[in-house]
């Protein structure tokens, strides 16, 4: 398998929202992403981004009911499904628990506390939160206490 590009992860997720221009200010203050590309059309509509968290990468997008696009007319957001979602998203922290306080702060909403959860020796121990954005999309945001075993 030939590597990634230099600058991309091998995966990445497309985050879609009601509003991306607020998302992705929202994300960057309450967990921490920076902005690495944000693309503008018509009347501020965010047409493409692209938001880091070390060497994680997501991208921002609007919901496009409208578009030609067969697939983008369909994207939604769970806050216009009635709060169903189709996917989470996990990433890595130094520290869960300030990591929590500060997004509770910025008005995440904790649906569950700070945890830690221990697979066994063989395996390994996490302290991980979840919590909704203010569109309602599930996120996993976890810190690695002990990896597993080496064999």
């Amino acid at each position: 398998m030939k590597p990634a590009p230099s600058d991309w992860p091998r995966f990445s997720s497309a985050v879609v929202y009601q509003d991306a221009a607020a998302a992705i200010d929202w994300l960057c203050k309450a967990f921490g992403f920076e902005v690495r590309l944000r693309i503008e059309g018509d009347n501020g509509r965010i047409v493409h981004s692209e938001l880091t968290y070390g060497e994680g990468l997501i991208m921002v997008s609007q919901e496009s009911p409208e578009s030609q696009r067969g697939w983008q007319s369909t994207m939604r957001s769970p806050k216009s499904l009635n709060g169903a979602a189709t996917q989470s998203i996990m990433f890595f922290v130094d520290d869960a628990d300030a990591h929590c306080a500060h997004a509770r702060k910025h008005g995440a909403r904790i649906v569950e506390e700070p945890d830690t959860h221990d697979y066994g020796e063989d395996h390994w121990a996490d302290r991980s939160y979840g919590a909704l954005d203010l569109d309602g999309h599930m996120w996993w945001i976890t810190q690695r206490l002990r990896g597993p075993k080496a064999h």
